[in-house]
């Protein structure tokens, strides 16, 4: 496999502006560690399945969706069972759509416990994302590189560190001409807690 390119908050540039919007302290490391041990230790985390090759596999990771009361939400066909919104997950959604100007209705949040745990090479191509979906995703607990290549070109590749507090917006056409993923490491890892804010089309 090729070697990805690395870049850092002051290089990351260097990829197409309209497709990425990245603040690295958007949260001070007080405020990020106290969400993340708030989210810990509160958050109702499952470990789901998913079909892979006409297998049911389980989820190398853990997950939990929260979303507006009394809302019903289809994501890949599926219904989402959504939890309320905590008063801080509530707090956090606001203030990233008033430092944004985008805005959001659910929230899928992902618990990497490990090294071991991941997610691999994917788009949000959802249809109930709409065509070009704009995906908020705030990283709190240990540093992992966000992986991303072309779509049609797998060799232009980059790697994208993404450090406790920081918050990355996808937007434009990524979803549509890249994928993204966290990979596997087998470097002793601390847990992770990934949020990503979605605008879902309710039904």
């Amino acid at each position: 496999m090729d070697q990805l390119s690395l870049f850092d908050s002051n290089e990351y540039y260097r990829f197409p502006k309209e497709l990425l919007e990245y603040t690295e302290h958007f949260l001070s490391q007080e405020e990020a560690s106290k969400l993340e041990e708030l989210l810990l230790t509160t958050v109702p985390w499952k470990q789901r399945t998913q079909k892979m090759y006409d297998k049911e596999v389980l989820t190398p990771r853990l997950t939990a969706w929260y979303g507006d009361e009394n809302k019903s939400f289809i994501l890949n066909g599926s219904r989402i069972p959504v939890n309320n919104w905590s008063p801080e997950l509530l707090s956090l959604k606001e203030r990233i759509e008033s430092a944004t100007g985008y805005h959001f209705n659910t929230v899928l949040l992902n618990l990497y416990r490990d090294g071991n745990d991941s997610v691999a090479w994917h788009r949000d191509k959802e249809s109930e994302l709409d065509n070009r979906p704009v995906i908020a995703s705030l990283s709190l607990g240990q540093i992992r590189n966000f992986d991303f290549r072309k779509l049609d070109d797998h060799k232009n590749k980059y790697s994208l560190p993404l450090p406790h507090g920081s918050l990355l917006i996808m937007k434009g056409n990524l979803q549509e001409n890249w994928e993204h993923r966290i990979a596997k490491s087998t470097k002793k890892m601390r847990s992770r807690i990934n949020l990503t804010f979605r605008l879902v089309r309710e039904i």
